[in-house]
């Protein structure tokens, strides 16, 4: 008898072991590979590569002339300010308030009566991406019938943002691929044909992909059009200062649709103007009718907040509050920025030059016409390929180049590949 009941329990517990083991490997069974992402995968390829001809167009990230990442002379001295009184305690779910008021400062103007009358509702975000992921989840829960308006093309990432927040998305006329410009009569009956209360995503300056902005008097067209329909504007800003060199010029867009009197949105980063790509700040803002919605708003804002990264990241934030609220700071700050802005502006006076001199009988002047860190160079993916399997040269398969990547010391050599690849065309 107790041998029987010994070789039952035997048997049971080698099924159910068996059972369990079957039932843990079909768990994740039917998961496929993400497919990789069209930025990133660059970078990949690009260090496989053992050409030491090697050139990488593709990176979003500030290089200086030789390639090199760049930490701003600010920053430095921000950090050694820093870095014998930072405590490693919590930031409120909003984060922290003085590099919220110093951002805001930079969006609104310092002396902005939105500021002034406390009618912003603004959290610290995990950079741009965050602020865009926690304004989309905001759309969905307090306009869950509403889309998202997105331009064409537009940075690859804003799809999956308000995809994954499950908004869903409507597209505008944005670039004109035959002028490598903007196709403005098209943005604007896009805007037209709305429906009145549509949502739509702008990039405040330096438009990622292609570089091409709208003039002055373009968006305070666009901006009328928007009151008369009664559309809702949000802002990616993720360039100011890094696109002209003077953040007052960039933020130029916001601060005529403020001027209209639009409630808008705005997502900012110091990714790039401040070269603190790996420390993910930023900042989301919401203008509001008064002090009192501006309150509720910031507490449904930071309620999203929580459940996603409880509160934000310490050692950034004091960093830009920092730069900001020291004026010889904030002042180094600007030249480093302008600094940067300039280089990329040079780079692309180069490109062209280049190219030009040897002979292309194609047009380039959309490489001196664009604005910001990217050039739509207006190359087909087939010529992209090209590139990279005879050149070693490598950006995304859209045609888009990386000035940042662009150097004395390789411009003239890009220059000859693309003529090689182009000149045919």
């Amino acid at each position: 008898m107790a041998l029987r009941t010994a070789i039952t329990r035997r048997i049971l517990t080698s099924s159910s072991v068996v059972h369990g083991s079957r039932s843990m490997s079909s768990w994740w069974k039917n998961v496929e590979p993400a497919p990789k992402d069209p930025i990133l995968g660059v970078t990949e390829a690009f260090l496989a590569d053992p050409s030491p001809d090697k050139v990488n167009v593709g990176v979003g990230a500030y290089r200086d002339d030789n390639g090199k990442p760049v930490v701003l002379d600010c920053v430095r001295e921000a950090e050694r300010r820093i870095a014998g009184s930072m405590n490693m305690e919590y930031l409120p779910m909003g984060g922290s308030n003085k590099m919220v008021e110093e951002t805001l400062k930079l969006a609104y103007g310092e002396d902005s009566d939105l500021i002034k009358d406390k009618r912003i509702a603004a959290i610290q975000a995990l950079s741009g991406t965050g602020a865009c992921r926690i304004f989309a989840d905001f759309q969905k829960r307090f306009s869950p019938d509403s889309h998202i308006y997105i331009p064409v093309p537009t940075w690859s990432n804003h799809h999956n943002i308000w995809r994954d927040a499950n908004v869903p998305q409507r597209t505008f006329h944005y670039y004109h691929p035959e002028s490598k410009g903007l196709d403005f009569a098209s943005l604007m009956d896009d805007v037209k044909n709305a429906p009145k209360g549509s949502f739509f995503l702008l990039h405040a300056c330096a438009h990622n992909p292609t570089g091409v902005d709208p003039t002055v008097e373009q968006w305070k067209e666009m901006s009328y059009q928007f009151k008369v329909k009664g559309h809702f504007a949000f802002f990616d800003m993720a360039y100011q200062g890094f696109a002209s060199g003077d953040p007052e010029r960039d933020v130029k867009s916001i601060r005529i649709f403020l001027e209209d009197g639009h409630l808008i949105g705005c997502s900012q980063s110091y990714a790039k103007n401040m070269g603190l790509y790996g420390q993910r700040v930023g900042c989301l803002s919401l203008v509001c009718e008064d002090e009192k919605q501006a309150i509720a708003v910031k507490s449904q804002l930071q309620q999203l907040a929580r459940p996603m990264y409880s509160n934000p990241p310490l050692h950034g934030a004091l960093v830009v509050s920092t730069v900001l609220g020291d004026p010889d700071l904030k002042q180094l700050w600007l030249k480093e920025v302008k600094g940067m802005a300039d280089r990329i502006i040079g780079m692309r006076s180069a490109l062209r030059e280049n190219i030009e001199k040897l002979g292309s009988p194609l047009s380039w002047e959309h490489i001196t016409n664009q604005i910001g860190m990217f050039c739509y160079s207006g190359m087909t993916p087939e010529q992209v390929d090209r590139l990279t399997n005879e050149f070693h040269i490598y950006m995304t398969r859209n045609g888009r180049i990386s000035m940042a990547g662009v150097t004395t010391g390789n411009v003239e050599y890009l220059a000859k590949a693309i003529h090689e690849v182009t000149k045919t065309a």
